[in-house]
């Protein structure tokens, strides 16, 4: 299919945001809402990330053709290196068929095993769930990336509230994930690119330095590093900048956007020129 990117030219200084998600995943955002605010602010492009969805990115390319808005390509996986979480940030690939699929679908069918099995610890453990099959058919519908999180609102709205997350947990609740490596060969199977999504995170997530980013380069064929990122602290982004250029990586700059509380930021695309250019997007 023809791509919203396709022969698409931008000066360095357009405004580009590379991780949002929508309602496809566990933003709050619709896609509809968030291509339009994205074009009222005049993004010279931008890429929708929802995590484990290559599946929607026909629909995403439908709607950014219709608002004539550039839209990348693009979906977040979630993934495990060393039994901790590492989200990986995939560019570029065939909208219409591709590896990463058959890695998300197994993630959703692995996620709604766990999601049973955590509903029916909560039962027994006398927590007060609706009994009937409704209650757990909703949140088995949802997302992937959607179900551990309404399996906490819904401890929540039975009045358990900042404890809810602590329960979830302790009844087995957690997200469903790949193998850092098996993202990466899948990947780039289907002509993407691979980076790690916000290596600097700290919550539950694989906190990389230098080290650990050699070791993991060393698993798997990463291409590049998210550098650019809001909760990294200044020193971490001038780490991860100088450790990317020394050893030829891509560079990423996103948001993470969920919700228009958390609106997109306007990085410039010069910032990801080299990211950009490999999956066809030139910057002046």
């Amino acid at each position: 299919m023809t791509l919203s990117t396709t022969g698409l030219s931008l000066t360095a200084d357009a405004a580009i945001d590379l991780q949002l998600h929508t309602s496809h995943s566990d933003g709050a955002w619709t896609p509809p809402a968030l291509l339009d605010y994205l074009a009222r602010e005049q993004f010279g492009l931008a890429a929708i990330t929802d995590h484990d969805r290559p599946d929607t990115a026909v629909a995403i390319q439908q709607l950014a053709q219709a608002r004539r808005l550039p839209i990348l390509v693009a979906a977040e996986m979630t993934a495990t290196w060393r039994g901790t979480m590492t989200d990986l940030l995939c560019f570029g690939f065939d909208p219409t068929q591709n590896a990463l699929h058959e890695l998300a679908q197994e993630v959703w069918r692995r996620q709604q095993e766990n999601t049973r099995e955590v509903y029916e610890n909560l039962q027994r453990q006398g927590y007060a769930l609706p009994q009937t099959l409704d209650g757990l058919a909703d949140i088995l519908a949802q997302p992937s990336a959607r179900q551990p999180h309404q399996l906490v609102a819904l401890l929540r709205q039975q009045g358990h509230g900042l404890a809810a997350g602590k329960i979830a947990s302790a009844a087995g609740c957690a997200f469903a994930t790949n193998e850092l490596a098996d993202v990466v060969d899948a990947a780039h199977q289907s002509g993407a690119v691979c980076l790690i999504a916000h290596p600097g995170r700290t919550d539950g997530f694989v906190t990389y330095d230098a080290q650990l980013l050699d070791e993991a380069r060393r698993e798997a064929l990463i291409d590049g590093l998210e550098v650019y990122y809001p909760r990294h602290t200044p020193a971490q982004t001038a780490m991860y900048e100088a450790y990317a250029r020394r050893h030829g990586l891509l560079i990423s700059a996103g948001s993470d956007s969920h919700s228009p509380d958390q609106p997109p930021l306007k990085y410039r695309a010069e910032l990801c020129r080299a990211l950009l250019e490999r999956v066809g997007v030139r910057v002046a």
